[in-house]
């Protein structure tokens, strides 16, 4: 009986001693750059004293590697909900999003009738030098069979990634016709951009996923080749954008802020202040800009909205932000895992806090997204749910508020037919990945035939004849589409039509065709037309 209440306690014991042997370690230890180990000293603490007696004493086999993960992370989960722990097995692939490549051979893969299908292969990449195709199915990674339900693509990507300069030979599928490829693995990039073009003759749009260590870069060459088209206004889009590096985003603004002007500034109880000003002159600081961002726009895309909103340099349009405005630094530890922990809190030039209140929980904290959805915060905008009290005022003398993300100038509602019962379960189940894909591999000679996504955005209309397949095609599924309505309709055509886009055009391309009739980029082109004849009246620009 005193074993199985000592099973039950042990967890919570080990979180008390971790949490008072951690703190006692940031009292003594030197903050040290990360990259290095973060306690210098070698004197074993209570922790680890407990560790070693539970390992060397205790009556029952023990995981003591799982003992030790549930500990940290219950000590983790007493912290903010952006502290975390990183196992040693996951940085690698952690740390590769911000860095901005990985090691690989240069395709994307999605698993249908559980089997590995190409869907992509990078131009000029290693997989594209070795003669793979978009249609190609994988069956072997070095003669070790993948096909089945016990392989999900992180158990592929297991096997197909590896060192720069590695062989791996796949087994394909073409034709009917198997075929044995060896592939050199070389360094694949994750672009932080995933579209630039021009939107009409004088409007460019540039789309950004994340704020990569390649992020600056990327949108410097972006915006460097919209200049030469006769650039005079931009849409700037941050929608879904979960942040990354700051100085990234510090980097951006510069380019749209004129003289020494302060961008965000960081403070926290063990950091003092620290500010973030532009330091050159930017390419676009004339020009009408607008910024979209919604509710999966967060941290880093928050700081770049929030400055250029606090000076009046943009009209921010979509929906409220996600509101995370703490700064978290990286530190490595002894075993190779890492801890990412809250320094510091973010705060917009006119001094405002961005972060939502997480004093209710972590678990209530992640679950406030979902309730704009239940709630209908992303049909009609309530600022009452994120007044903290205090009303900030921009330069030009706009009512803006703190604590809750960035709330946007102007407003634009989320499309309800994402809301639709029959639609999500066609997301969620794969219906629809699926149809794509095979419906784009029986038609892709009829879609090859156009040059770009402009012509194929005004010449195709093939939309009926995929809505009768795709709705027998889901009723194989159980999921009705007949009763949908002429909206929901029109909605899910529209994104069955920029998905086809995607196959041959990549991301460019979907959103090229998605822009087309993107309520949000629609009021975009408006608002800054409205700006530019605003300012040949003398009016303020904003």
């Amino acid at each position: 009986m005193g074993n199985k209440k000592l099973q039950i306690w042990l967890p919570l014991i080990f979180s008390i001693v971790l949490i008072a042997g951690m703190f006692f370690g940031f009292k003594l230890s030197e903050n040290t750059p990360a990259g290095n180990g973060f306690f210098k000293t070698t004197r074993r603490n209570t922790f680890q004293e407990i560790l070693d007696l539970v390992r060397l004493r205790y009556v029952d086999p023990v995981k003591m590697d799982s003992l030790q993960y549930n500990a940290i992370n219950e000590m983790m989960g007493q912290l903010d909900p952006h502290s975390v722990y990183i196992p040693a097995s996951n940085l690698q692939e952690v740390n590769e999003d911000l860095i901005g490549n990985f090691e690989g051979i240069g395709v994307e893969f999605n698993i249908f009738y559980d089997t590995v299908h190409i869907v992509y292969v990078m131009a000029n990449g290693p997989s594209d030098k070795a003669g793979l195709m978009v249609g190609d199915r994988i069956v072997k990674v070095n003669n070790e069979n993948i096909t089945g339900a016990a392989f999900t693509s992180d158990e592929v990507k297991k096997r197909i990634r590896g060192e720069r300069g590695s062989e791996v030979r796949l087994t394909i599928i073409r034709n009917g016709q198997s075929k044995e490829i060896p592939v050199t693995r070389g360094t694949i990039p994750l672009p932080a951009l995933d579209a630039s073009y021009m939107l009409d003759k004088n409007t460019g749009y540039i789309k950004l996923n994340k704020f990569s260590e390649t992020a600056y870069e990327e949108f410097m060459k972006a915006l460097e080749e919209l200049k030469k088209n006769d650039l005079k206004k931009l849409v700037l889009d941050l929608r879904g954008n979960g942040g990354g590096l700051m100085n990234e985003a510090v980097d951006i603004a510069d380019e749209f802020l004129s003289d020494d002007k302060l961008v965000v500034y960081t403070e926290g109880l063990n950091s003092s202040r620290r500010e973030y000003k532009c330091r050159r002159p930017g390419i676009f600081e004339q020009g009408e800009l607008a910024v979209l961002v919604d509710e999966f726009s967060a941290s880093a895309s928050e700081v770049l909205a929030g400055a250029l909103q606090d000076w009046c340099r943009a009209t921010i349009i979509g929906r409220r932000t996600f509101g995370k405005g703490l700064v978290q630094e990286q530190y490595s530890l002894s075993d190779g895992s890492a801890i990412r922990l809250t320094v510091a809190r973010y705060y917009t030039p006119q001094g405002r806090s961005i972060q939502r209140s997480y004093k209710k929980g972590k678990e209530e904290y992640l679950d406030e997204i979902r309730d704009r959805y239940e709630n209908g915060e992303v049909i009609h905008p309530d600022t009452s749910k994120i007044n903290n009290g205090k009303i900030y005022k921009t330069i030009c003398g706009d009512s803006v508020y703190g604590g809750g993300g960035i709330t946007p100038s102007v407003f634009v509602s989320l499309d309800t037919g994402r809301l639709h019962s029959s639609i999500s379960k066609l997301y969620m189940t794969g219906s629809l990945n699926n149809f794509m894909y095979n419906y784009y591999m029986t038609h892709r000679d009829e879609i090859n035939k156009y040059n770009s996504p402009s012509e194929y955005t005004i010449k195709y209309n093939n939309q009926e004849d995929i809505w009768n397949s795709l709705v027998n095609y889901a009723a194989n599924d159980t999921i009705d589409l007949k009763s949908l309505s002429a909206l929901d309709k029109e909605f899910l055509q529209k994104r069955i039509k920029a998905q086809l886009a995607r196959y041959k055009w990549r991301t460019e391309g979907f959103y090229e065709v998605m822009n087309s009739f993107d309520p949000v980029v629609k009021k975009a082109m408006e608002e800054i037309s409205k700006t530019k004849k605003q300012s040949a009246n003398g009016a303020l620009l904003k």
